[in-house]
């Protein structure tokens, strides 16, 4: 009795494996896009967050003022701008100077750099007019900030489209004239919700 053994895939049964690998792929696309739309969000949000309050930090630990400020680039060119997506901590005025190693002798003294290009590539910024704060030594702020963070490339969630799989998480950095600085999502609007705005 000669019996063969055949422990390969036939061509049909190949083409049914990739036929079905390409349709998961179609269904799932569209939520894989939505989820890295999300992300970078919420990363652009925790940079911004994290860089006000290391520049709260610093002011309180130096008792003295420093600065926090949005800005177009982190090279030699960079200009303050309240859409920047960039950001920069330190004592005195960056701009045209943001490429200068951290320094606390050597001007603009910078104490900390955030560049958005590597985490946040979609993602964009509107502090309203705002593109610097100042921290003096009690921790609190010249100005109070609400900096909005979108994805242009989708529509935000809002409190009427919760749930609505083709829309983005939105969210929101805002200062207090205290210097609370807290991060936040304009769609929640419970009231006994943290996530409120």
């Amino acid at each position: 009795m000669n019996t063969q053994h055949n422990d390969g895939f036939t061509l049909i049964e190949l083409m049914f494996a990739i036929a079905l690998f390409a349709i998961l792929l179609a269904l799932g696309a569209p939520a894989l896009v939505r989820w890295n739309q999300n992300h970078e969000v919420r990363a652009l949000a925790e940079s911004l967050q994290s860089g006000l309050m290391v520049a709260r930090g610093e002011a309180v630990r130096r008792n003295a003022a420093v600065r926090f400020q949005l800005l177009t680039t982190t090279d030699g060119a960079c200009a303050l701008s309240d859409t920047g997506r960039n950001w920069v901590v330190s004592l005195d005025d960056p701009a045209g100077n943001c490429n200068v190693a951290a320094s606390d002798d050597v001007a603009p003294r910078i104490l900390k750099v955030g560049a958005a290009a590597e985490i946040a590539r979609n993602a964009a910024i509107n502090a309203g007019g705002v593109s610097l704060i100042t921290f003096n030594g009690l921790g609190q702020a010249s100005t109070a900030a609400i900096i909005d963070i979108t994805n242009p490339l989708a529509a935000c969630i809002t409190s009427a489209t919760v749930g609505a799989s083709d829309r983005v998480r939105c969210l929101r950095v805002t200062v207090s004239v205290g210097g609370q600085v807290r991060m936040c999502d304009p769609a929640v609007t419970a009231a006994d919700d943290p996530r409120r705005c």
